[in-house]
């Protein structure tokens, strides 16, 4: 695929800031979602991204939301010009650009041990293609367009009994599915196990109270949420990759200058490597102790689910085949001896 083939054996992207700085609009609205709020790391680096797309031109001025739903929801009804969110709420206003977080994409296994160097990889390469030039149609949805793309960490498994460290074990459990996010459901009743309705406002809660048995979470959050509480004496962090999750930069693009969006993008792309040293701070700061590490052959399962689990969303229509297609491409470059990369699937979907 050419737009994969632009960005170089490296996935390096050199993106030149074309013209001159244009007279600096006042006052265009970001929505920033951060569970702590404005004393949070994404709130700081959006305050940073302020600073710098001065010399863009645009004044950015930045509202802090500790509710994500909320500032979304800002944002779609014209409140902001631009929101900072997960892309399990971005993914409507584009959807390739929600394919990032879709299950299994960007997880790398390498005989039977899980890579995170190279699953995080396959992040930054997919960060650096949606940020070459080459992508700028597929960044823009109508009057949506794709501002910048950053990790967030990957979502493990939390659970409050150890015994749950294999597919099959998770049967009948109850694990929290985000109401907003079609496809965690789909995937938790594939395993036969039950999701229970919950949201970013509340998902730990009901883990911390035992009204679910799992929840998927970033090693961010386990000290802000206090998830030790509902993992207890009995339970621990999977250290298995559901997915990798990302905060996603969307503008409303009439609200922005020409261009504005590319420049945007290669700012948030040179973020990666700081993001990268807050998601390593996090994972460093859960004890050794609650990791719980997974068989060989357990990771093979886990691996073969949710690959099998993604496609069969991406049929429903729940992910973006356009998105996981490039990312399949990027993920086979970085592991190339991968069974899947001898078959066609994610491939030969129009």
């Amino acid at each position: 695929m050419k737009l994969v083939q632009s960005v170089g054996k490296t996935g390096a992207v050199a993106l030149a800031i074309l013209g001159a700085t244009t007279q600096v609009q006042a006052g265009q609205k970001i929505c920033v979602y951060d569970l702590l709020g404005t004393s949070g790391d994404i709130y700081n680096m959006a305050k940073d991204y302020a600073l710098a797309m001065q010399k863009q031109g645009v004044s950015l001025d930045l509202k802090g939301y500790t509710d994500e739903r909320v500032a979304t929801e800002d944002f779609r009804t014209g409140q902001c010009d631009a929101v900072i969110a997960t892309a399990f709420r971005t993914r409507q206003f584009n959807i390739v650009a929600g394919s990032i977080d879709t299950l299994g994409a960007t997880t790398i296994v390498r005989d039977g041990k899980i890579d995170m160097p190279a699953s995080y990889d396959v992040v930054r390469r997919v960060i650096q293609t949606y940020s070459a030039p080459q992508a700028g149609k597929l960044m823009v949805e109508g009057n949506y367009e794709v501002g910048g793309i950053v990790p967030l960490g990957a979502a493990y498994p939390v659970v409050n009994d150890r015994k749950f460290n294999t597919v099959e074990a998770l049967a009948g459990k109850r694990i929290a599915a985000f109401d907003y996010d079609k496809a965690q459901a789909v995937m938790i009743q594939r395993i036969g196990a039950q999701p229970v309705s919950a949201d970013i406002t509340n998902f730990a809660t009901k883990f911390n109270n035992g009204s679910v048995d799992m929840v998927g979470a970033p090693s961010m959050a386990y000290k802000p949420l206090e998830l030790h509480k509902g993992i207890g004496k009995n339970g621990g962090i999977v250290r298995f990759p559901m997915l990798i999750l990302t905060y996603q930069v969307m503008l409303n693009k009439t609200k922005f200058p020409e261009g504005f969006g590319g420049k945007s993008r290669e700012y948030w792309a040179g973020q990666f490597d700081r993001a990268m040293q807050l998601i390593k701070q996090a994972d460093a700061s859960i004890p050794p102790s609650t990791w719980i590490e997974l068989s060989s052959e357990n990771s093979y399962k886990y691996t073969l689910m949710l690959r099998e689990s993604r496609i069969d969303i991406a049929q429903q229509g729940l992910y973006d085949k356009r998105g996981l297609k490039v990312i399949k491409k990027i993920r086979c470059s970085v592991n190339p001896a991968d069974p899947e990369c001898a078959t066609k699937s994610e491939e030969d979907w129009k």
